[in-house]
């Protein structure tokens, strides 16, 4: 393609990635090294029969006038990311210093708030994704293998987890597991415990996270290698049943290679939905038990004080996470492209 064309060609998609990428991330990076003014208080004395007093009240005009003059906040540059709520440098070497040993050490070290989210982030991340291309390869594989009459209906079942929205999908599963719904009175008879609540255990709560975020994202992976089997020479796969190849040997030195850039694709695209794992933790109120960057950008940007520094910082270094997840798959990708 010539220069002027390809300029032609790239220009909508690069205004677009500008617009909606690079500016965004840009304005969260500087965000975070602001941080809102402090109020300007003033002290005023009254004086009375009975004698004076001082008392404290915030200076409105001051204030408004500081802000209007900074309206971006006060500059504190990389301290919102060092801060108790993020990574928390200081607490983190006091904390190595007093601590016994490494479990006592870690154990300590969940209790502070980012890397409570970073734990379960990660654990939810490196369960699910694997979990979710397993589960998707081997629907598709078996929904493939059945008789062509059949196939239609396999099909929308296997989707319907992935057409319903998150928020109602969690909330289904969430009544499900209560005490009263069908799952949770199950597993108190399983377990002969009448007292046995998936709410009240943090283990049981994050199993069952992870069950649903399998259960919703493994009929993405599974239509994305339905598509791919379709594409599977078959003169191949009959070339290694004449020489007397089972059905696994066909499946792993024929459909699986095959299917390698497709599970790339997959893997990316799954790494970056778990790391921003948000609506189940909202709809099973597992605040108490798992916490994720996502849902702590959401605490800092509710309720009636908006910590937007605090927000942005989370989000930059959500951003970074997932450069950093993404970086080895994208690294093996172009290997493999520049090979060929």
């Amino acid at each position: 393609m010539k220069h002027k064309s390809f300029f032609w060609f790239v220009l909508p998609s690069s205004i677009a990635m500008l617009l909606f990428i690079f500016f965004p991330i840009l304005s969260v990076l500087l965000q975070s090294v602001f941080t809102e003014h402090e109020q300007v208080i003033k002290e005023v004395r009254n004086c009375g029969p009975f004698g004076c007093q001082t008392t404290t009240s915030i200076d409105q005009e001051a204030t408004a006038a500081l802000r209007e003059a900074e309206p971006l906040g006060r500059f504190v540059g990389l301290g919102v990311y060092f801060d108790r709520g993020h990574l928390a440098l200081s607490e983190v070497a006091q904390l190595w210093r007093e601590s016994a040993g490494l479990g006592a050490f870690f154990d300590r070290l969940l209790n502070l708030p980012f890397y409570k989210a970073i734990a379960f982030t990660l654990t939810y991340t490196f369960v699910v994704t694997p979990l979710t291309i397993v589960l998707g390869f081997v629907i598709a594989v078996a929904v493939n293998s059945a008789a062509r009459a059949i196939r239609g209906p396999l099909i929308f079942v296997s989707l319907l987890p992935f057409i319903i929205t998150p928020l109602v999908g969690s909330l289904v599963l969430f009544w499900m597991l209560d005490a009263r719904g069908i799952i949770g009175s199950a597993m108190q008879v399983l377990a002969d415990d009448p007292d046995l609540s998936v709410k009240a255990s943090t283990p049981l709560m994050w199993t069952m996270l992870m069950v649903y975020g399998v259960w919703h994202s493994a009929p993405f992976a599974f239509i994305v290698y339905y598509a791919g089997l379709q594409t599977v020479n078959q003169d191949t796969l009959e070339a290694a049943m004449v020489d007397g190849a089972s059905r696994w040997e066909r499946i792993r030195y024929v459909v699986i290679p095959h299917l390698l850039p497709i599970t790339t694709f997959i893997a990316l695209i799954q790494l970056m939905d778990n790391f921003r794992v948000f609506e189940p933790i909202v709809s099973f109120s597992a605040q108490a038990h798992a916490t994720s960057l996502s849902w702590a950008i959401y605490n800092d940007l509710s309720g009636e004080t908006r910590q937007l520094s605090s927000a942005a910082a989370t989000s930059f270094l959500t951003i970074i996470g997932v450069a950093i997840l993404l970086s080895p798959v994208i690294v093996r990708t172009y290997r493999d492209f520049t090979r060929k």
